[in-house]
């Protein structure tokens, strides 16, 4: 497929098909980059844990944040060699 370049101000750039767009689920944001001369367009990576904060405040303001193995001890630690 062929798209134009085309002047948006000071810049140029390009218009991505809405198929195109809804094929790779893109829809406000994008990450762009320059690999081996080819302009690359992905999803957004999210952050390793991103949002897990405020998910676990969720979990303890709703009493929900229990230990879902129990506690559990060591109690024949002291056989042990190390």
């Amino acid at each position: 497929m062929h798209i134009a370049i085309r002047p948006f101000g000071n810049s140029r750039g390009i218009v991505i098909p809405k198929p195109l767009l809804a094929q790779l689920g893109l829809e406000d944001e994008a990450e762009v980059s320059v690999e081996n001369n080819t302009l690359v367009i992905r999803k957004p990576t999210q952050a390793a844990r991103a949002g897990w904060g405020e998910a676990a405040k969720a979990l303890a303001q709703a009493n929900d944040d229990a230990l879902v193995m129990g506690d559990f001890g060591n109690s024949a630690d002291e056989d042990l060699r190390w």
